[in-house]
Order: C-alpha cells, then structure tokens, then sequence
C-alpha cells in the first residue's frame, strides 16, 4: 500500500466493519421493537456508500484492500450478542455503537493530521467528508441515551 492510500484504505476498512456490525445489530433487533432501528438501517446505508465508494477509489488506483479478518468479525458479533442478551433497550445500543463510531473517528482524526500533507485535496476532502458523516452518526446516536 502506497503512503498516501492509507488514509483511503483506513476509511475502507472502517467502513467495511461498521457495515458488518450495524448489519448484526439490526439482524439481532429484527424481531425486537427497538424505536431506534430505522436510524440504524439509515447509518448502514451511509457507511455501505461510504465502503463502496473508497473501494472503488482504491481500485482506480490499483490499490489491494484487506477486509477484516474473520476472528475480528467472529468477535464483533459475539459482543454484539452478548450486549444484546444482556440489554438490548434503546440506550444500550446507542452507547454500544456510539463508542464503536468513536474509536474510528478518533482514528480518523489521527490520520488526516498524520496524511493531510501527503494527500491530495481530492483525497483530504473525502476523508473530511467521511469524518463529519462519522460525526453526525454520533450525534444521531447520543438522541437515545
């Protein structure tokens, strides 16, 4: 991977694995009436965009992607079982995805600091873009604390 595609492959992979995630939460809420499903199928469609499009961006540029590894998926949704089992109410799932969220905008963050002078505008401007939807996701989110 060539330095300045790594801000592009982190927005890849982020958004690959809040893809999977929010698919396994909604998947675990199919049957339940949680008010806060619609919000999640709306960020899942977000992110969905989000992953094809630095996909598609990466493979413009003959860059190779990772997905993440099947024992980090296998992990993720024992988690999400487990916190369901346990709580499965509004709030719960919101502060559950709300740190998920956080940790890859806090990352992101690093990352355009780290890259902005290696990168294009182009390139800047998506990851900025990427990390303002990340940002509004939170803020969506924090409506049902």
């Amino acid at each position: 991977m060539e330095e300045h595609f790594e801000l592009l492959e982190h927005i890849y992979e982020d958004s690959e694995m809040a893809c999977f995630t929010l698919k396994e939460v909604i998947e675990e809420l199919k049957e339940k009436d949680n008010k806060i499903k619609r919000l999640l199928e709306d960020i899942y469609q977000e992110y969905s965009v989000w992953e094809k499009e630095s996909l598609k961006k990466l493979k413009e540029n003959q860059q190779e992607t990772k997905e993440t590894s099947r024992m980090a998926k296998k992990m993720a949704k024992m988690g999400i079982q487990k916190e369901i089992k346990s709580d499965n109410s509004d709030s719960s799932i919101a502060d559950l995805l709300i740190q998920g969220i956080s940790m890859g905008s806090i990352d992101m963050e690093k990352k355009i600091k780290a890259y902005q002078e290696e990168i294009s505008k182009e390139q800047f401007q998506f990851a900025e873009d990427f990390l303002k939807f990340q940002q509004k996701a939170i803020r969506s989110l924090k409506e049902y604390l």
